[in-house]
């Protein structure tokens, strides 16, 4: 029963951090939404996107092979080379298309704040792979106090800046100070530390292992992210920035707890995984544990969106309309997510892929004309639909790893 305390020790410390960073996180979109117009969240949100799919389009999944190998030292050199270089190529992607994602989306502030945003992979890239250590070996405290630093310094950093000049660039300049800081703590709160030499057959290895990983990085960027894309072309960086503000206030907080029980459970489910009755009880039991901690949480977001309304004041009120269906959105994600941890601990992540497409097909056949019709609501409504669509798939796999343990013990 020993997996029984190692998670409830990694939910206690990795819980805390998601509630601490949702915590300053929601303090920060306050400030921030005080501080800021809704065009300007836009603009900010735009430059995000624009990231956000470029690392996807280049993951290599380095991170959950190297959690997956049983001597992670030994690779480590090969995996930060293939980091950097990753790096490298979404920086000079981002500069190169930077002109043609402000155009896109009609919204010329943006062009100078996909250019600063470009620093972010650039940095990131170079990170200590080695880091994965402290998931890999359940040392969650020392995550948590590794993590937690680069939070304060990134929210810190990011309203001083912002409320100086009175601009989202700000918001840019804290990301890149946060994510400096993790770079230089990767290489001194964990060993070894990397040398850039690779052995060229890990490195196929890597993307052999990893296609799977970035097939479902991509599906899942789209399902989290078509509709943030066709509500910047369709409504404007204004609705834009209504939208994600939103988003991250309802459903981006239940989803964290579910992202908190696939960081925990996925080493715990890989050491039990032979044996078949356990591991069967330990995903349901993080089925059941996460819809207890989430639905209070959607039922309040999803009954009061006026309360949002008065905190951030009237030029946010289109919220309103909005928070309730994201609240629902959150709660249905974030259950699903247990199966997330099932699928990569034995190793298939097609399962995920496969979900996250049906996913993502759900949302793009209706996106647009919800949008058309509802605006945010209808945004909202084809998000939901999408994640509804994909739990007939969910429960079919879930099944089947199961039977497929049964089979082998």
């Amino acid at each position: 029963m020993g997996y029984k305390k190692d998670a409830i020790k990694g939910i206690s410390w990795f819980g805390i951090l998601r509630v601490a960073t949702k915590g300053f996180g929601f303090i920060e979109a306050i400030i921030l939404a005080r501080i800021l117009v809704p065009e300007q969240f836009g603009a900010y949100g735009i430059a995000l996107l624009a990231l956000g799919l470029l690392e996807v389009i280049t993951e290599s999944g380095v991170n959950i092979v190297l959690i997956q190998e049983d001597d992670i030292d030994r690779n480590i050199n090969s995996a930060w080379v293939v980091s950097i270089f990753r790096g490298i190529v979404i920086f000079l992607l981002i500069l190169a298309s930077a002109p043609f994602i402000s155009a896109f989306f009609n919204s010329p502030e943006s062009l100078g704040l996909l250019q600063m945003i470009s620093i972010v992979p650039l940095l990131r890239g170079m990170i200590n792979p080695a880091i994965v250590k402290l998931q890999k070996e359940l040392k969650f405290s020392k995550d948590f106090l590794y993590r937690f630093s680069v939070i304060i310094v990134d929210t810190v950093i990011s309203i001083i800046i912002t409320y100086l000049t009175k601009n989202p660039s700000g918001i840019i300049i804290g990301l890149i100070a946060g994510v400096f800081m993790e770079l230089i703590l990767s290489f001194i709160v964990v060993t070894p530390r990397p040398s850039f030499v690779f052995e060229r057959k890990y490195i196929v290895r890597i993307f052999n292992r990893g296609k799977w990983i970035t097939a479902s990085s991509i599906f899942d960027y789209l399902f989290h992210n078509a509709d943030n894309i066709m509500v910047g072309r369709l409504l404007g960086a204004k609705f834009l920035g209504i939208y994600q503000l939103a988003y991250s206030l309802s459903a981006a907080p239940l989803i964290e707890v579910g992202r908190v029980f696939v960081h925990v459970t996925v080493p715990i489910f890989i050491k039990i995984s032979g044996d078949s009755s356990r591991l069967k009880s330990a995903y349901f039991k993080t089925v059941l544990c996460i819809s207890v901690i989430t639905l209070p949480f959607a039922f309040i977001f999803a009954s009061f969106p006026g309360f949002f309304v008065t905190i951030l004041g009237e030029r946010w009120s289109g919220i309103a309309s909005v928070l309730p269906i994201l609240a629902v959105l959150g709660f249905v994600k974030s259950v699903s997510l247990s199966s997330t941890a099932l699928f990569i601990s034995m190793k298939k992540q097609e399962y995920t892929s496969v979900i996250t497409l049906v996913n993502i097909l759900g949302l793009i056949l209706s996106i647009v004309p919800f949008i058309m019709s509802y605006q945010l609501f209808g945004a909202g409504i084809s998000a939901l639909l999408g994640s509804i669509i994909a739990i007939p798939f969910i429960i079919y796999y879930t099944n089947r790893t199961f039977k497929i343990l049964k089979v082998k013990k």
